[in-house]
């Protein structure tokens, strides 16, 4: 079971609505990770390349500079079962483009701003994750 952190929870959810909203007055843009991320691929569409650089270094350094200023131990587990792995990417990416955004795009950003299109694509994204973790958990026992 993993450890409520009431404090370390609100930090970084503060962080988050920062970056969001920071990415919305430099740039205009929501903080859609699945855009940002696709948008870091060529072609590249215009000239704002290192600015979605720098949001994607600072999410993958994030948990590195928890861990240097605060001293947090944090500890994720990664499946070691590739084929899994794979199939649940492709289903992530697919997801993305089918529902126009990602999670951080409609359950950060598009709730913010009353989206109903978020609204409902947030209350899939979390269905499915109910159902997954019970499926894992007590059905298939992983």
């Amino acid at each position: 079971m993993t450890e409520f952190t009431p404090l370390a929870s609100l930090a970084g959810g503060m962080m988050i609505g920062l970056s969001a909203v920071l990415l919305m007055l430099w740039e205009g843009r929501v903080a859609g990770i699945s855009g940002i991320v696709g948008r870091l691929l060529p072609p590249y569409r215009d000239g704002v390349f290192l600015s979605r650089f720098g949001f994607v270094i600072g999410l993958v350094a994030a948990p590195f500079a928890m861990i240097a200023l605060g001293g947090v131990e944090i500890s994720q587990t990664v499946s070691s079962n590739i084929p899994l792995m794979i199939a649940a990417g492709l289903l992530v990416g697919f997801g993305s483009v089918w529902g126009n955004g990602c999670t951080s795009g409609h359950g950060v950003c598009g709730l913010s701003r009353l989206s109903t299109r978020s609204f409902v694509a947030t209350s899939i994204f979390m269905a499915t994750a109910f159902v997954t973790v019970f499926l894992v958990r007590h059905v298939i026992g992983g």
